[in-house]
């Protein structure tokens, strides 16, 4: 299956690059100079994959790491223009000269592209703020605010200065808790430990509470460990705690990890009486949380594909790949995630933070429990 989708991405990247080729109205010099260069933003993710940046200088790491996973993105964006270029020329509603040594062709898609690519790091920098009302029968005092927020991925492309930024807005709201699903670091943390972000966490005005994602497992889940106690953030893997001694908070280790405990195992000896979150950052098997009688689960993970189409493949592949959600009496959030991995884009899907509201059906109606 490998080899399949390497030799598809490897025909994908040549139909791209003959195309560039050949609309380009340069002289060869300047034909080779461009198809080359943009082979070498691809070929940039090699040291990316091996996990060479960890090697090389911070900066010079964070420019590759940029370099390589946009052009991933914007190789997707040309390959599906110069597919409907090609289709409207076999249909003759497009001349063959727009496809060969074309001025007009060529500013036709730079134009495009960068309306595209510029918009989709300012909707990125936009960060979307989602009201979420929560209520319950059960009788827990008083309304309680909590900050919910996934897949930050800090790293070589998300670095302390960004992650100021987004404690800023978190500490704007004065919850009571913060609750983060899973990937907070993204594939090291060497970046994390240079740039000391753990002091940007010891900022947050609330007691933090998190569970491992699988992007914890793959940046080395014992650094990560030491990360978010170094961080002050309360890690719950299979674990849970009890806030306040009416909301418990369930943290499940990440499905990476075969052998984390069975939800059933986890709520078994959950006290009834208490408003019960789960964190799980992996929105699978959602049956299994409504059957455990589970009040809330919140997770992230799919990044709603980050870019459209894709958000369309993670629409497909889960029950529910963003937004809420309802089972019988239990309710979901999945966010598309407040960071992003990668190329600092978003096309057709945004990034977030919710600002969740639990109250009693009791005071349902009282200006406490409106955002």
């Amino acid at each position: 299956m490998f080899w399949v989708v390497l030799i598809v991405v490897l025909c994908a990247i040549g139909y791209v690059l003959w195309h560039v080729w050949c609309i380009l109205p340069f002289p060869k010099w300047g034909k080779w100079l461009a198809t080359v260069l943009m082979a070498a933003c691809v070929v940039s993710m090699f040291p990316f994959m091996v996990g060479g940046l960890d090697r090389m200088r911070l900066n010079w790491a964070s420019l590759f790491y940029d370099v390589s996973t946009s052009s991933i993105i914007i190789m997707l964006y040309l390959l599906m223009i110069f597919l409907v270029l090609d289709l409207s020329r076999l249909v003759h509603l497009l001349p063959s000269s727009f496809l060969h040594e074309s001025w007009k062709g060529t500013l036709a898609i730079l134009v495009l592209m960068l309306v595209l690519f510029i918009g989709g790091h300012i909707h990125y920098n936009n960060k979307v703020r989602v009201p979420l009302q929560l209520t319950t029968d059960k009788a827990i005092g008083r309304d309680y605010k909590m900050v919910m927020v996934s897949d930050l991925h800090l790293g070589y492309h998300n670095r302390r200065q960004e992650l100021a930024r987004w404690v800023d807005l978190i500490n704007a709201e004065h919850a009571d808790f913060i609750l983060v699903a899973g990937d907070i670091i993204d594939i090291s943390t060497r970046p994390l430990v240079e740039e000391e972000m753990a002091k940007e966490f010891r900022r947050l005005n609330a007691p933090v509470y998190a569970c491992l994602g699988n992007h914890e497992y793959y940046s080395n889940e014992p650094k990560a460990r030491r990360f978010y106690q170094e961080a002050g953030i309360h890690l719950l893997i299979d674990g849970k705690a009890v806030l306040d001694s009416v909301i418990t908070v369930i943290g499940r280790d990440d499905r990476t990890n075969r052998d984390r405990k069975a939800l059933e195992t986890l709520t078994a000896d959950v006290d009834p009486s208490t408003f019960s979150i789960v964190l799980d950052h992996q929105p699978y098997n959602l049956q299994d949380v409504e059957r455990c009688g589970v009040d809330f689960q919140f997770s992230g993970h799919t990044h709603r594909g980050q870019v459209w189409p894709i958000s369309w493949i993670t629409d497909a592949i889960y029950e529910c790949s963003h937004g809420s959600h309802q089972i019988g009496s239990t309710r979901f959030y999945v966010s598309s995630g407040l960071g992003i991995w990668g190329g600092k884009f978003r096309i057709g899907t945004q990034s977030e933070y919710v600002v969740a509201t639990l109250h009693t059906n009791d005071n349902a109606d009282s200006p406490h429990s409106q955002e």
